[in-house]
C-alpha cells in the first residue's frame, strides 16, 4: 500500500487541547474545501452518538476491541476515559490521491508519523482562559474535571515532524482561513488534477 510505513502520504493530522476550537475549525474548514480533493476522516469512538460535538462512529468497548484485533484501525489511541480510532479505509482514499484531514490526539501524533511518513501536523491552540471558558460552555463538565483537562498539557516543541500551529484564541473565521489555506497548499502540492477519473 503506497500511504505507510516509508511510503509518502498525503495526510493532514490535526490535533489540541481540549477548548482550543479543534472541531469547530474543522466544521468550517469541512464546508470552505473541495470534497473531491479533501476528505475528513471519522473517528470510532467508545462515546455514545449523542454525545460530544462530533460526528462519529459510536462503538461499545467490545466493537472497538474486536475491530482493532482484526486490523481495521490505521490509528487509536485513549483519551479522557474513552477510545478513538481511526479507520484503515483512510489508506484506500490516500491510495485514491486525495487529501486526508484527521482529528487526532497530541499523544499520537508520534504513532501517525511512523504510519505516515510525511504526515504534515497542525496544532490548534488558545490561551487557558479562552479554552476554561469554552469548556465551562459546552457543560459537559463540573469545574474540577475542567481544570484536570487544562492541566493535562503535552508538549509539541519535541514532536519532530512538521507542524504548524494555529492561534483559534479570536475570530472562528480568522482561524479557519489559515486552515482551509494549509489543507487548499497541501492539496497544489500532492494531489494531481482529476484524482477519481
Amino acid at each position: 500500500m503506497t500511504t505507510t510505513g516509508d511510503h509518502a502520504a498525503n495526510i493532514i493530522y490535526v490535533m489540541g487541547p481540549s477548548g482550543a476550537g479543534k472541531d469547530t475549525l474543522l466544521a468550517y474548514a469541512r464546508a470552505h474545501v473541495d470534497p473531491t480533493r479533501i476528505i475528513f476522516a471519522h473517528r470510532y469512538i467508545t462515546r455514545s452518538a449523542d454525545a460530544g460535538a462530533e460526528n462519529h462512529v459510536a462503538l461499545s468497548e467490545t466493537e472497538f476491541a474486536a475491530r482493532q484485533s482484526a486490523g481495521l484501525f490505521a490509528l487509536s489511541w485513549e483519551s479522557h476515559g474513552f477510545r478513538y480510532a481511526i479507520g484503515v479505509e483512510i489508506d484506500l482514499w490516500l491510495d485514491r490521491g486525495v487529501v486526508v484531514v484527521v482529528s487526532g490526539a497530541r499523544a499520537a501524533w508520534q504513532a501517525a508519523m511512523q504510519r505516515y511518513r510525511d504526515a504534515i501536523g497542525v496544532v490548534i491552540s488558545a490561551p487557558g482562559d479562552v479554552r476554561a471558558a469554552r469548556l465551562a460552555q459546552r457543560g459537559r463538565e463540573d469545574e474540577a474535571a475542567i481544570r484536570a483537562r487544562l492541566a493535562r498539557e503535552i508538549p509539541m516543541h519535541a514532536a519532530g515532524g512538521k507542524v504548524y500551529h494555529v492561534d483559534n484564541s479570536g475570530p472562528l473565521a480568522v482561524a479557519g482561513e489559515i486552515l482551509v489555506g494549509l489543507l487548499r497548499d497541501t492539496v497544489n502540492t500532492f494531489v494531481a488534477p482529476g484524482p477519481w477519473q
